[in-house]
Parts: C-alpha cells; sequence; structure tokens
C-alpha cells in the first residue's frame, strides 16, 4: 500500500484524468432512478455488462417499482437468471419495490440512510445511485478504486470505509463528482489486478507502484 499522496500530486492525477475524459460514465444501462438502482442491485458479484445484457429486456417491461411488482418473481426471474445469485436478488427486488410503492409512493428516495433502509442496498449501491442520479459527490468504493486507491496512494486505507473517506478528504472539491467514475474505469481498463497496463497509463510517471508492467 502506497503512502497517502501530498494534495498537489492528486490534483495532478484528477487534472489528467478530467483532460482525457471531461464526463465519465458508469457503465450500467438504465432509464431512470429506479432502473438504476435495480441495475446496481443486481450487480453485485456481477460484471456491468452481464447485468446489462439482462436487463435490456427487463427494463423494456418493468421500468417502475408499480410494474415489477406486477411482473412477478417468475417474471423477474425470466430475465435475470444468467446473473448470479438472481434468487436471492429477485427476492430483494420485489422487496424494495413495494417498500418503494408503500413508503416513498413510487419514487427513489435521495437519502443515504433511506437508500440503505431498503433490501439488497448497501452503503456502496446507496453511494452509486446518489452519485449518478442525483449528482451527490458521493464515492462508491469497489475492488478497482480500492485497489487503485492504495496502489497510487490517491486514497489510502486498509478498508472500503478508510478509501472512501480518503477520497472525500484528499481529492479536490471540482473532482470529486467524476472522482469514483475515473477511478473505476481505470481499475477495470489500465490498472487491472493482475497484469496492469502501466504503458498505457497517464499517470505513470507519477505513480509509486512498484511492480509496474512497462
Amino acid at each position: 500500500m502506497a503512502t497517502q499522496r501530498d494534495y498537489h500530486t492528486i490534483r495532478e492525477i484528477f487534472r489528467r484524468f478530467h483532460a482525457h475524459e471531461p464526463e465519465p460514465k458508469g457503465e450500467l444501462e438504465h432509464v431512470n432512478a429506479f432502473t438504476l438502482l435495480v441495475a446496481v442491485v443486481l450487480s453485485a458479484q456481477a460484471t456491468d455488462a452481464g447485468v446489462n445484457k439482462a436487463t435490456r429486456s427487463l427494463f423494456k417491461v418493468a421500468d417502475s417499482p408499480e410494474k415489477m411488482l406486477a411482473l412477478g418473481e417468475d417474471g423477474l426471474i425470466a430475465h435475470i437468471k444468467t446473473i448470479g445469485l438472481y434468487r436471492n436478488k429477485a427476492k430483494n427486488v420485489l422487496r424494495l419495490s413495494r417498500i418503494l410503492v408503500q413508503e416513498y409512493g413510487g419514487e427513489v428516495p435521495s437519502s443515504r440512510a433511506a437508500l440503505q433502509s431498503l433490501p439488497g442496498v448497501g452503503r456502496k449501491t446507496a453511494n452509486v445511485v446518489l452519485n449518478m442520479w442525483f449528482h451527490y459527490p458521493a464515492q462508491a468504493v469497489d475492488t478497482h478504486i480500492f485497489r487503485v486507491g492504495n496502489r497510487t496512494g490517491i486514497a489510502a486505507g486498509k478498508d472500503v470505509a478508510a478509501v472512501e473517506r480518503a477520497i472525500e478528504d484528499n481529492v479536490p472539491v471540482e473532482f470529486q463528482q467524476h472522482a469514483h467514475h475515473w477511478l473505476i474505469l481505470h481499475g477495470r481498463y489500465v490498472c487491472k489486478a493482475r497484469k496492469p497496463a502501466c504503458a498505457n497509463c497517464l499517470i505513470r510517471d507519477i505513480c509509486p507502484y512498484e511492480e509496474k508492467n512497462l
């Protein structure tokens, strides 16, 4: 784990990320807050590509909690059975849909506490929804961000919570909104777990990672 970098280095790292991709986007396909929430719940221990393949047909028939409930468990499973843990995820999606209808008028709430009270929704899922739909600078730390944060020293921490705090504390405010997307995409396509593509890295000259693959 690299030590936490200084302000000027972190600022330069995100300046380069911004110059390369000013408006990074999450890769989960969705049409509204509800479908985003469902997609993120389904993405646990699954790839975004696999979730998108399943939800393209699902969201055509169930893009609201009311329609999801009308679809029912068997109908939902028919769409998502290619996704890992699909039975448990189907139950969670239907339970959260029922709560949204009964307690929130069918709308997705915009507070972290309310989101985390929903079945299948943890802090990371809540942060994704807050960031991508409500444009709140929440940091959804996954395995990619945890790896990149520690390798580069952008956000050093021994656990997910520590890395989340390090991003919030150390990344300049003008880069907070897109910070987690830049870091996820960097980890997914460049700073990969087993064979990092250091030769193609935007920040290789200021990265302290000792096992560079150049």
